[in-house]
């Protein structure tokens, strides 16, 4: 058994392959870069090397430096996880070639998988299904096209290197192919060096459904059974689960029968997961079922897998990379209930998905009927440099429906502030009817994106319960008296009178007894207060009193400018006393390597202003305010 492990990787799956290593006795080795310095999965293994810069390409991705690592450290094998390294059958040979152990497939099985052309041709001959279509030599756009008409539209042109949704296009119409081949030949050409394309038809209700596999180095091969990762945002996944819904044990068992042998096509040792298309016009049925490509690593969703079979696949990789069979025969593996994982994210899907960066000031993550896999903890700082990942959340039940349910409750009870993050919109994810129904396709969340990336407001009831808050915890100050000017409210007003609140940063009208007798959100689903912050259905606001100061002049409302994420202020273009028109660009703010310029909402003049220029910021910082003309 190995004795010293080194992880080629970061954030949560060093933090997951530290976990089961340590519980197998094994020591570990962690690499971090400049920007990783203080991350969790340094502190957590038993010693760390540093490699480099901050950017993946002068660090994780630069093998020697990984390769010496473990040299001086004492590592006997690594670990590569997934994503940086993982796929790299060169960095896979020179770890071997260092007489270092490789946790992962043969270079020879990676290089046959490499490549999705190579790939489809070796699975044709292996005697699995695969999607019809072209992957000939012949690149001429002018095959290209005559097979693309052959095959009849829509179809789908895919990088033959490609990966992670890149160099991807969907044609619908004949007169749409050149231009969609030029940009997807662009694409895959500035991403994977290569612009060789493949043609696929377009499967027009597609479910992405996958099989965990696994061989080791006695000839053994078996199957863990299916995930479907259908919820998908731009060939991303969103939502993972297993077993995959409305799978029949007949189709089950064709399909993880073709994903063994695509496996033992490859002679494939360690973990793998079989990738397949299906066409669920007609329910999941094995000859409407086809192969996509292989993954030859771990994958992100590995956990629901784990939860129905009861296995750890880490330490099965490092039991098989140590030499020894797969502990468990296939008669031998079973379902056990369901599972679903979601991906916390650090972005905003009210902004188009913009990765959001910064300190993590406040981290809840549930921590009740659910496994949690981080990288990171309160206080941590989420880079720019790397996947924006915050956590998995995963959640095991008796059924689909227990699992989802808890899913939910998981997910509307994550609290995070200031950077943004998606589990409100996982939230609405998982109250779709299609997924609810198991009716989902790979473009369900394309064709609801609006309803589903509309900004979360704060509840009325909730809203109502703040308004009575600062009243009668009388968090305008000692002087009760200030009451009188904030909307015109007073203690023994009408009920119907309202005041003024400030929430995130809008001006909103409240009327404290709204929603007096109405329940709060119901569903597992509390509201959560730390200070002037509120969290509900896995949003995030701030909520604080509206204030005028002495000389009437309006504070952070309607006028003001917030930062609308964490950045640096590069440009400043106005003074305080300027007047200033709509439209008018007031500054620069430079976030995730973009530069956000922040402009006048309408006619007025500067009446504040706190931003300067080089100066960082937190996202809703008020960073000037502009007083409306008269």
């Amino acid at each position: 058994m190995i004795s010293k492990l080194l992880i080629a990787n970061r954030g949560e799956i060093a933090c997951r392959i530290i976990r089961t290593a340590r519980e197998m006795g094994i020591a570990t080795v962690a690499v971090y870069s400049d920007a990783d310095a203080k991350a969790l999965h340094v502190r957590s293994a038993d010693e760390a090397v540093h490699i480099g810069p901050s950017p993946a390409a002068e660090s994780y991705l630069v093998g020697e430096k990984i390769i010496a690592a473990a040299k001086e450290t004492g590592a006997e094998a690594i670990h590569p996880g997934y994503g940086f390294l993982s796929e790299n059958a060169g960095f896979a040979q020179a770890v071997i070639d260092a007489g270092l152990i490789w946790v992962g497939p043969k270079p020879s099985s990676i290089d046959a998988m490499g490549l999705k052309d190579a790939a489809k041709k070796l699975m044709r001959d292996a005697g699995v299904p695969v999607t019809p279509g072209y992957e000939g030599e012949d690149q001429s756009v002018e095959r290209l096209k005559k097979e693309a008409d052959a095959i009849g539209y829509p179809v789908l042109i895919k990088a033959v290197a490609g990966g992670g949704g890149k160099g991807m296009r969907k044609v619908d119409h004949a007169e749409d192919f050149e231009a969609s081949l030029e940009s997807c030949r662009r694409e895959a050409k500035a991403s994977f060096s290569n612009d060789e394309v493949l043609l696929e038809k377009w499967i027009t209700s597609p479910r992405h459904i996958e099989v965990q596999v696994f061989g080791d180095s006695h000839g053994n091969v078996v199957h863990l059974f299916e995930r479907d990762c259908s919820l998908q945002r731009r060939h991303q996944k969103v939502i993972e689960e297993a077993p995959a819904p409305g799978m029949d044990e007949a189709t089950r068992e064709d399909i993880c029968a073709a994903a063994v042998r695509a496996a033992k096509a490859v002679d494939y040792e360690g973990a793998g997961t079989i990738e397949f298309i299906a066409d669920a016009s007609e329910g999941l049925r094995a000859d409407r079922i086809f192969f996509m490509e292989m993954n030859t690593r771990l994958q992100v969703e590995h956990p629901v897998t784990e939860e129905i079979t009861g296995v750890d696949l880490v330490e099965w990789q490092l039991r098989v990379a140590s030499g020894e069979p797969i502990p468990l025969k296939q008669e031998e593996l079973g379902i056990d209930g369901w599972a679903i994982e979601a991906r916390l994210y650090a972005e905003d899907p009210a902004k188009g998905f913009l990765p959001s960066t910064g300190r993590l000031e406040y981290l809840g993550l549930p921590n009740f009927r659910s496994r949690v896999e981080a990288g990171v903890e309160q206080g941590s700082e989420v880079s720019p440099f790397y996947d924006p990942m915050i956590a998995k959340i995963v959640c095991k039940g008796a059924d689909r429906d227990d699992a989802i349910a808890k899913l939910r409750e998981a997910t509307a009870n994550t609290n995070v502030w200031p950077v943004r993050q998606n589990a409100w919109f996982l939230v609405r994810l998982l109250e779709l009817e299609e997924f609810k129904s198991g009716q989902m396709t790979t473009g369900t969340i394309g064709e609801h994106i609006e309803e589903l990336t509309e900004e979360p407001k704060l509840g009325k009831s909730t809203l109502a319960l703040r308004a009575r808050d600062h009243l009668y915890e009388n968090q305008f100050g000692d002087d009760l008296a200030r009451l009188e000017g904030i909307g015109g409210f007073r203690l023994n007003a009408d009920r119907k009178e309202s005041i003024r609140l400030l929430v995130s940063g809008e001006a909103v009208e409240v009327t404290p007894h709204d929603g007096w007798d109405e329940p709060l959100p119901s569903g597992g689903v509390g509201t959560f207060q730390i200070g002037d912050l509120v969290f509900e259905n896995g949003a995030a606001f701030r909520v604080q009193p509206y204030r005028h100061d002495a000389g009437g002049a309006a504070s952070a409302a309607d006028g003001a400018i917030l930062a609308p994420m964490p950045g640096k202020v590069i440009a400043v273009d106005v003074a305080e006393g300027d007047a200033v028109t709509a439209g008018q660009r007031l500054m620069v703010l430079e976030a995730m390597k973009m530069e956000h310029a922040l402009t006048a909402p309408f006619d007025g003049t500067v009446t504040e202003l706190s931003a300067s220029e080089g100066g960082q910021v937190q996202v809703e910082a008020v960073l000037a305010v502009v007083e409306p003309s008269e």
